[in-house]
């Protein structure tokens, strides 16, 4: 059984940086980190089989405080990276030397060298992250590398390098806005591109060259101010069933001496990465039933789970009328999600996604949660630029707006706001790739119906609104207990109808009301007088006084929001 060790700084019995408990892991350890920043050089050395895991994806960023160093090194050992956000600016992000790693979720940025790079020997998985800014975004040096359903956007020079002896496979990967070639090839041996999408490049899209014979497969290379893919001399490979647009001319360039054999097929088969225009078209009937057992394992939410249910239950009808060739409707996979704070708009949001994944409907479920700032600019176009890259980088999952109705307000009672703006966008995006992304838009519930009166044909871009609904004493009771255990406490029994009686009093109609998000408030605060508590205690507590939240915790917790 896996080891775990938790870090949340100022959290008793926790580790306070995630250096400290990697230094304390052995073989089959998971260190589970806490929402935060983390000022810190994470060195994983000579390590057999961690994992070093965001509590909640996207939640736990990683920043070197030494610009001379990787905010992460992996050398020589096996370990898995889930859900981080790593951040550098000399240095890579991510640096790999030797052993396996897998790196599942996670973000990576840089300023002045590669974001990420795998060397000398290693074997890595790259799945479902996003690279970004540096001078290149995922090098590939002497090593192995498979990436599925990667983006590596916005870097100074080349995309993504495979170079000296290594050998990678991208698939469904997007590879856009960089300064000199998407991807760049040599001495790469047969490395392999599958369904990827290449874009807005300041030269060729796709660059090979010195004997690597690849084969590139059902890519779209678009948009870019070089040729689609050029081959150099003496290489090889197989370049088929791809699609380009508005490349220099000719689409491929072939040097005198290259051997690559040029198939064209049927351009239709072209993928688009990350922002494929479709799923699979398979249902995978084990990760459905995973799925909708982990949304019914929800504290309440009766009327949302059969909400979902019933859009998961028409998708599926829907699949298996066209496989006997019967007609089916154009179906909306956008949802409008109504109801105050912390009561799992979100959640469900995510568990939406990776349904429709499930379902073969959408190719990755990846989630991007986005707000009026992600969306909204400060001059004329900017907006519609920002909107657009936001809605891209959703493409193949779910595009989330939390608090949508700010779009429909003048910032500040301005008239000049472009949060009108961001919605005509939108309303096009979301008609123009309806079957790439589901939108789903969120707020409270006399709000939002503002906001789907701010264009005349935004509410009919959504298949139905899920009303969420405030959580009863009863339910916020349960969450307490839920979230005092994935946190490793116990609760007093006692504490029940403590608890009950002390969410009776609060007036759950509040606006300001949040839920869940109150009983992790109470929660904290009752950590917090136990805390004190034990330190008066005049010993050492043992494991269990660490453990168990008592109900002079809870007094204590209560008289100190009063």
């Amino acid at each position: 059984m896996a080891r775990t060790l938790l870090v949340s700084p100022g959290q008793p019995g926790a580790f306070a940086t995630i250096s400290d408990a990697v230094a304390s892991a052995g073989p089959d350890t998971v260190v589970s980190v806490a929402p935060g920043e983390y000022p810190e050089t994470v060195r994983l050395e000579q390590l057999q089989r961690v994992t070093v895991s965001a509590r909640d994806p996207g939640t736990v960023t990683l920043t070197s405080p030494d610009p001379d160093l990787p905010t992460v090194a992996i050398v020589d050992s096996e370990v898995t990276l889930v859900g981080l956000v790593v951040t550098a600016t000399e240095q890579p992000a991510i640096h790999v030397r030797g052993g396996r790693v897998r790196i599942d979720r996670c973000r990576a940025t840089t300023h002045h060298t590669a974001a990420v790079e795998i060397l000398d020997g290693a074997v890595a998985e790259l799945g479902d992250t996003e690279i970004s800014q540096g001078r290149y975004g995922l090098v590939v040096h002497d090593a192995d590398a498979v990436v599925t359903r990667c983006q590596v956007r916005d870097v100074a020079d080349d995309g993504v390098i495979v170079r000296l002896g290594a050998h990678a496979v991208l698939q469904d990967c997007l590879v856009t806005g960089c300064g000199f070639r998407g991807v760049y090839l040599y001495q790469a041996g047969g490395s392999r591109l599958e369904r990827c999408e290449v874009s807005q490049t300041g030269d060729a899209g796709i660059a090979v060259a010195d004997q690597t014979s690849p084969t590139i497969s059902a890519c779209y290379v678009h948009d870019t101010a070089g040729p689609g893919v050029v081959v150099g001399r003496g290489c090889g490979g197989l370049v088929e069933d791809c699609r380009w647009e508005n490349t220099a001319s000719p689409s491929i360039q072939l040097a005198d001496g290259a051997r690559t054999t040029v198939r064209t097929g049927d351009p239709a088969r072209a993928g688009r990465g990350t922002t494929s225009t479709a799923g699979s078209g398979h249902t995978d009937e084990a990760e459905v039933a995973r799925l909708l057992t982990q949304l019914d394992s929800m504290i309440g939410l009766a009327g949302v789970k059969a909400e979902v249910r019933a859009v998961i239950d028409e998708i599926q009808v829907n699949e298996w009328r066209r496989s006997e060739g019967l007609s089916v409707g154009a179906v909306s996979h956008h949802l409008v999600f109504t109801g105050a704070p912390g009561t799992g708009k979100t959640t469900v949001a995510r568990i939406y996604g990776q349904l429709l994944k499930a379902l073969g409907v959408l190719p990755s479920g990846a989630f991007q949660e986005v707000s009026r700032r992600d969306l909204v600019g400060q001059y004329i176009g900017h907006t519609a630029e920002k909107t657009a890259s936001a809605f891209d980088a959703a493409r193949g999952g779910v595009l989330f707006i939390d608090e949508a109705y700010t779009l429909s307000r003048a910032a500040g009672g301005s008239s000049a706001d472009f949060g009108q703006e961001a919605i005509d966008t939108l309303v096009k995006l979301m008609e123009d790739h309806r079957d790439e992304v589901a939108v789903i838009v969120a707020g409270y519930t006399g709000e939002m119906q503002q906001f789907l009166d701010a264009n005349p044909g935004l509410a009919s871009r959504f298949a139905k609104t899920i009303e969420f609904e405030n959580y009863t004493p009863e339910q916020l009771v349960e969450i307490t207990r839920h979230l005092a255990t994935a946190d490793d406490y116990l609760l007093d029994p006692d504490l029940d109808l403590a608890l009950q009686e002390w969410f009776h009093q609060v007036d759950l109609t509040d606006d300001n009301f949040g839920n869940a998000r109150e009983a992790r408030k109470l929660l904290e605060r009752m950590r917090k007088a136990q805390a004190s508590r034990l330190r008066r205690l005049g010993r050492r507590p043992d494991r269990d006084d660490l453990r168990t939240l008592t109900l002079d915790d809870l007094l204590a917790a209560v008289g100190s929001e009063t």
